[in-house]
């Protein structure tokens, strides 16, 4: 039976079992091993562990608004592609989220007490994005990735340069975001108006600098 003529019941108690698992738990990946496996690491000083903690703090963050997202666009996606499209973005995003709290817990840091609001406000924005047709909510995947990577870019700027095993995540995450646009905007979705671009710009600063250092 597909997901689409599940009871609601049904629906409701697999996108909780999802929630508790990408907040709490070790939400399923696509299996990939952390880019960081084979790179050994280097001393940091105090100032910059705390900085790397905070960056990786904040791209944690970001995954599990990510996950959120893609679910709650899968959940009311239209069309059979486009559903799928968004469960293989999820499962990447996924390698990410554990990618990111694996390098916090080695820098003796700590996932952003956040979490659970910005999963639940990324899955509503996801679902009326999903409902508002396809090609916005890929659209909306599209630009949502232009500006996780354009966040990738300045924390590599800001991150220490000695902190090789962080910067090795980083830089696979921004390659796997660029993937993850590019085919958004292959699969027919459509430019964002400019106001709604702008408004996404300020939320998705509230969210970084609040899980900077919360």
């Amino acid at each position: 039976m597909s997901f689409r003529n599940l009871l609601l019941t049904d629906k409701v108690i697999i996108e909780l079992d999802k929630a508790l698992t990408t907040v709490l738990g070790a939400p399923p990946s696509s299996g990939r091993e952390t880019p960081a496996m084979n790179i050994d690491d280097t001393p940091l000083n105090d100032s910059e562990r705390r900085q790397s903690v905070a960056l990786m703090r904040v791209n944690h963050a970001g995954e599990v608004s990510a996950q959120a997202l893609y679910q709650g666009q899968a959940l009311t996606a239209k069309l059979t592609n486009v559903r799928e499209a968004m469960q293989q973005a999820a499962a990447e995003e996924n390698d990410h989220l554990l990618w990111c709290e694996q390098r916090i817990h080695e820098l003796d840091g700590r996932t952003s007490l956040l979490n659970p609001l910005w999963y639940v406000g990324s899955f509503m924005i996801g679902a009326v994005a999903g409902r508002i047709g396809d090609k916005w909510s890929l659209g909306f995947v599209a630009e949502t990735e232009k500006q996780v990577i354009e966040h990738l870019d300045e924390h590599l700027d800001k991150m220490s340069e000695d902190d090789l095993r962080s910067r090795s995540i980083l830089a696979q995450m921004r390659e796997d975001e660029r993937h993850h646009q590019d085919t958004a905007l292959a699969a027919g979705g459509a430019e964002l108006p400019w106001l709604v671009r702008k408004i996404m710009q300020p939320m998705s600063k509230v969210m970084t600098h609040s899980s900077y250092w919360l």
